[in-house]
């Protein structure tokens, strides 16, 4: 009987807090106790609203940006880890906003299926998402110039940590090395050029060697295994989430990275949408400061209304304001000009800069409502 109230109310008020009034809701409560809670939930939220003509826009610019402003400049640290840098404050703040693709810091935070959550295996695992090149797995390398090949020693504990054997090495070889002829040798790997190469080239060849990509996931130059409450996460310098979902004892569903153009490729834009509250909210959380999660939204709302993440730069967002006179104002305004006269573009005076610019009053708040009389 409850349930026809709720769907009365569907419509008027969103979902979420359906849903989160369904569930705190007491076992045994009348009927008219339920209505009376659930009007008392509309008259809040119809509170809630904006009212129309409020420029959120700037609300959440200020807001922001104010906070922004007091955050320091000391970029680099990272909860008392010394094995890993993240930049945090003000550039991170900007790296997140200006939607880059390449960041300073990439990372990742795997979740791990259980058992592996509780501590099994997590050094064997950590070591396995890890890039290992074959730099890493080696002892020594050196070069034997009477027979010119080049020679690696293989350092066995790690690569029985690696849960790697001489074979995988030498096929990881082969295929980094296309026309070379490889063998494996006791501890050692021999590499010999497949056309006569002079001693320069063998030591040029000695330096491609050590970059060959062995296993692991390429980009992740550091893993650091930390327990977060009950459970074990490994966090990774360099992210590649598209190749950390497909190893089996990843938790897809909680594993996330910091960069949202990646976030975006795998999961979608409403995923990144979401990434860019996250990120920003920690980054604002980490300073101790507090902005309202809406302002971030409506950011986040205007990075991603296209389907791409544009950053809110002369290329991203403020590229697409319909108005000419906005986007001159922004940078570079002849440019803007000259285009839009070349096109014949019309610009309507719908926002707020363009009317702030021409002497006139602003479309907002009580500049929203026009009067229109009939003439005589």
């Amino acid at each position: 009987m409850v349930e026809t109230i709720f769907k009365s109310f569907k419509g008027k008020l969103p979902d979420k807090i359906l849903d989160d009034v369904r569930e705190n809701l007491p076992s045994k409560i009348t009927k008219d106790k339920v209505k009376k809670i659930l009007e008392q939930v509309k008259k809040e939220f119809d509170e809630m609203q904006v009212e129309a003509g409020e420029s959120v826009g700037l609300v959440a610019a200020e807001s922001i940006g104010e906070q922004g402003t007091q955050m320091t400049l000391n970029t680099f640290h990272y909860a008392g880890v010394a094995e890993m840098n993240v930049t945090v404050g003000l550039p991170r703040l900007i790296e997140i906003l200006d939607g880059r693709k390449t960041l300073s810091t990439p990372m990742m935070e795997v979740y791990l299926k259980p058992p592996y959550n509780k501590g099994k295996d997590i050094k064997k695992i950590a070591l396995s998402i890890k890039e290992t090149k074959l730099d890493d797995l080696s002892a020594e390398f050196s070069i034997n110039i009477a027979d010119l090949i080049v020679e690696v020693v293989i350092n066995q504990k790690t690569l029985e940590l690696m849960g790697l054997d001489m074979k995988d090495v030498v096929k990881a070889v082969e295929k980094g090395m296309k026309d070379a002829e490889v063998k494996a040798k006791g501890d050692a790997i021999i590499i010999k050029p497949g056309k006569e190469e002079g001693i320069q080239e063998l030591y040029k060849l000695k330096e491609k060697i050590k970059e060959i990509h062995i296993g692991g996931i390429k980009g992740v130059k550091q893993v650091l295994p930390v327990r977060r409450g009950e459970e074990f996460i490994i966090i990774t310098a360099g992210s590649n989430l598209k190749v950390a979902f497909d190893k089996e004892y990843v938790d897809e569903e909680r594993t996330t990275t910091n960069n949202i153009h990646e976030v975006a490729e795998v999961l979608g834009i409403e995923a990144a949408r979401q990434t860019i509250i996250n990120e920003v909210l920690k980054v604002i959380e980490n300073q101790g400061l507090n902005i309202d999660k809406r302002h971030m939204m409506l950011v986040a709302d205007m990075m991603c209304n296209t389907g791409t993440i544009k950053g809110i730069t002369r290329y991203g967002v403020v590229s697409r304001k319909s108005s000419v006179l906005a986007r001159a104002s922004f940078e570079t305004p002849i440019k803007h000009i000259i285009s839009a006269a070349l096109v014949g573009e019309r610009d309507n005076l719908t926002s707020v800069v363009e009317n702030v610019m021409l002497n006139q009053p602003v479309p907002v708040g009580t500049g929203l409502p026009g009067l229109i009389t009939k003439a005589k």
